[in-house]
C-alpha cells in the first residue's frame, strides 16, 4: 500500500490459512491499513518496522493499540517495541517465516525482511538507488557493508523498497546488481 506525502510503502504479509498477518512500516492512515487487512479476513498480530525514521513508524502505536498487535523492530530501535530482533531471527506469522537481516547504514537499527523470495528493504535499498547516510544514525561504511551483503543474495530475490522513487514498484537483486548506482559504486 502506498501511503502519505513521502510515498511510503506499507506491506501486509498475511497467512490466509491461519488468518493472521504482519504489517511492515505502518503508514499514517491506520484505518486504511485495518480496512485492507480485514477485507482479506486477517488479524494483524505484528507491526514490524524496518527502521526508526518517522515516516516508517507513524502508524505503529496507533495501529498496535487499535488491534492489539505487538510492535517488532531491531533491538537498537529507539521507539516503543514489544519484541527486539537481530540478525538471523525468524518472525513466525502463522506458517510464514520472515527472516531478519540486520542492515545498518541508513540507520543503526535498519533491518531487511526476507520472506518467500521477497526482500522488504525499507530505506536500505531502493529500485535504482539506496538510502541516505547523511541523516542521524547514518553511516557510509556500514551502508556499504550492508549493500555488499545484499549483493550476495540470489539474483531472483525480489526487492520491495520502502518508497516509490522509481519507474517500477519492485525489482530483483539481479536487476539491481546490473543497474543500481549504489551497487555499481561498491563493485
Amino acid at each position: 500500500m502506498l501511503m502519505g506525502d513521502m510515498q511510503n510503502f506499507t506491506y501486509i504479509i498475511g497467512d490466509e490459512k491461519d488468518k493472521v498477518a504482519a504489517v511492515v512500516d505502518a503508514g499514517e492512515d491506520t484505518n486504511e491499513i485495518i480496512k485492507a487487512v480485514e477485507s482479506k479476513g486477517l488479524k494483524v498480530i505484528y507491526v514490524i518496522s524496518t527502521h526508526s525514521h518517522f515516516d516508517h513508524v507513524w502508524g505503529n502505536e496507533s495501529l498496535a493499540g487499535k488491534i492489539g498487535a505487538k510492535i517488532i523492530a531491531h533491538k537498537n530501535f529507539p521507539h516503543r517495541k514489544d519484541v527486539g530482533v537481530d540478525e538471523g531471527n525468524v518472525i513466525d506469522v502463522g506458517s510464514i517465516k520472515i527472516k531478519v537481516l540486520y542492515t545498518p547504514g541508513h540507520t543503526e537499527d535498519a533491518i531487511c525482511l526476507l520472506v518467500d523470495g521477497k526482500l522488504i528493504t525499507g530505506d536500505v535499498l531502493f529500485v535504482g538507488n539506496c538510502g541516505r547516510t547523511d541523516l542521524p544514525g547514518g553511516d557510509v561504511d556500514k551502508m556499504r557493508d550492508s549493500l555488499k551483503r545484499l549483493m550476495e543474495l540470489d539474483d531472483g530475490i525480489e526487492v520491495w523498497p520502502g518508497h516509490d522513487y522509481a519507474d517500477r514498484k519492485y525489482s530483483t537483486i539481479g536487476n539491481e546488481k546490473r543497474s543500481n548506482v549504489c551497487f555499481k559504486e561498491i563493485i
